[in-house]
């Protein structure tokens, strides 16, 4: 047996909550890391599982799913991480991979089959036990990490209210909550919302109130800024993982306000406000409270304190070496 476990690292995409595990996997461990998706991807997975001893994917899919089969058969190790998306089902909006037949086969064996599942919040481990139905004992829950001396607070705040949501289709309007945000916004014409991250061609599709300025995606670079300069954050989510960017917000001295499901409650504790989906004079009332302070500190120590990326290394490690000692 080697001295470090050898893991293969994958995903379909890129993100900076995907990357940040990426690199803390890539301080400790030997790590390759295969994130496509498309068939090729299938022949890679082959290609690199005999020289792993355990698995890391973020996000349950069919190819995630895939990938703890082959785990399976050739005598290896798998974790699974699950964001959100990945355990939701809203047929309304043909939202979630589990609104597919063969897709939800799959991902259900995946679920059951993976040595750890690591859900973001104790919400998404609720969900992933009734989707897959099955007791979910091999699942535990580590939430996201976020660095303080990334995002910090700096100078005067505006009395603004800031959201960031990427969106790129009219479903993910109605999941951000971004339909509700402008639903607050036109009873507070005096108020400026900042929406950040809608695709210019739903930005066309959009009723925006004057008080509204809407935004494309922006780098962490630049978000910073956003986050330094607005007093309130609003999270409108319909449906939600643990927001990485309520947090990051919240780490720059943001009052948060969001709503009560998911993740949202997790990060915000009694530090702002949470209140059901829809409840526009609840989010004003809110905003209002928010506004009215200058900067909300304990927002900051909360994360600091429950969410550090610090915290989620050292569990993230102890998983993979208890799994290796097996």
């Amino acid at each position: 047996m080697n001295k470090q476990p050898h893991i293969l690292f994958t995903a379909t995409f890129r993100t900076p909550f995907i990357e940040a595990d990426l690199n803390t996997l890539s301080e400790r461990y030997p790590v390759t890391n295969v994130i496509s998706s498309g068939f090729t991807v299938l022949l890679r997975f082959i290609g690199n599982i005999f020289l792993s001893n355990i698995t890391f994917s973020w996000f349950a899919s069919v190819y995630s799913s895939l990938l703890v089969l082959l785990a399976r058969l050739t005598g290896k190790k798998s974790i699974i991480v699950i964001g959100g998306v990945d355990v939701a089902k809203l047929p309304e909006l043909e939202y979630g991979i589990w609104n597919s037949g063969w897709r939800s086969f799959l991902v259900t064996r995946g679920l059951r089959h993976a040595h750890v599942i690591i859900a973001v919040d104790e919400s998404l481990k609720d969900d992933a036990k009734k989707l897959a139905r099955y007791d979910g004992n091999n699942i535990v829950v580590v939430p996201t990490g976020y660095d303080g001396t990334t995002w910090f607070p700096h100078g005067k705040k505006e009395n603004s209210v800031l959201c960031v949501a990427k969106c790129d289709d009219v479903s993910r309007i109605r999941i951000k909550g971004i339909d509700f945000l402008l639903d607050v916004a036109r009873t507070m014409p005096e108020v400026h919302f900042i929406v950040i991250g809608i695709a210019d061609t739903l930005r066309k599709q959009l009723s925006i109130p004057e008080n509204v300025t809407v935004h494309p995606f922006v780098a962490n670079a630049a978000l910073l800024g956003f986050y330094q300069r607005t007093k309130v954050y609003f999270q409108p989510s319909l449906r939600e993982g643990l927001p990485n960017t309520l947090c990051e917000a919240m780490l720059c001295e943001c009052y948060p306000v969001g709503t009560n499901v998911g993740g949202i409650p997790t990060a915000i504790g009694s530090t702002g406000t949470i209140l059901p989906y829809g409840d526009i004079d609840l989010a004003s009332s809110a905003i209002r409270t928010g506004l009215a302070s200058h900067a909300c500190p304990e927002a900051r120590e909360r994360i600091i304190k429950h969410f550090s990326k610090e915290q989620r290394q050292e569990k993230l490690y102890s998983i993979i070496e208890t799994l290796y000692r097996e």
